[in-house]
């Protein structure tokens, strides 16, 4: 789902913006109807954000409903190309909450969502046996709604957390590779 979203949102979609999209796709009905209680937006640390939802709404990918209902909020996801995409609701169910957990590291040391978002992402990309991955530095920082630059400090974060053991970019394949820390694996 993260690599899907990388490539139907718009570039200049903020990576709070992706961590909302990446709850909604997952969370969706079959009528792509998605009920998101503040709870969820809460440990994402964007419950009091509308700005991940403006843009959401502007890019033309969901619909805000009206009438929310005290504790969540509503939307109508406006890409059908989603249902194709889409494991079973109960899959998508538990890899949403699996999203949730694998960030959690980087809420933890408070930080922002594309430290959240590329915690994500390694966790999702990393051998659960060995904690080592990979991925196209491009396709990384396109999947996580930042520029170029700002990919190596967003890795320095999540090191210093202790969510990396090291990560580095091979300059002949343009990769980055990465170790995860022991209690992350």
């Amino acid at each position: 789902m993260l690599s899907y979203l990388a490539a139907a949102l718009p570039h200049e979609v903020s990576a709070a913006a992706r961590l909302v999209a990446l709850q909604c796709a997952l969370r969706m009905d079959s009528r792509m109807r998605v009920r998101l209680p503040v709870g969820i937006l809460r440990s994402l640390r964007l419950s009091t954000t509308p700005r991940p939802w403006q843009e959401l709404e502007q890019a033309r990918w969901l619909l805000m409903l009206p009438g929310q209902r005290a504790g969540a909020v509503l939307a109508k996801l406006q890409d059908s190309a989603l249902l194709g995409q889409s494991p079973s609701r109960p899959d998508r169910q538990r890899a949403a909450d699996w999203a949730l957990r694998a960030g959690r590291t980087a809420r933890a040391a408070s930080d922002n969502a594309v430290v959240q978002l590329m915690n994500i992402l390694i966790a999702a990309h990393s051998d659960p046996a060995t904690g080592r991955g990979q991925e196209d530095a491009d396709r990384l920082t396109r999947t996580c709604g930042v520029e170029g630059h700002d990919t190596p400090e967003a890795l320095d974060r999540l090191t210093a957390i202790g969510f990396l053991e090291w990560w580095l970019v091979r300059p002949d394949t343009g990769d980055v590779h990465w170790s995860c820390g022991a209690h992350t694996t």
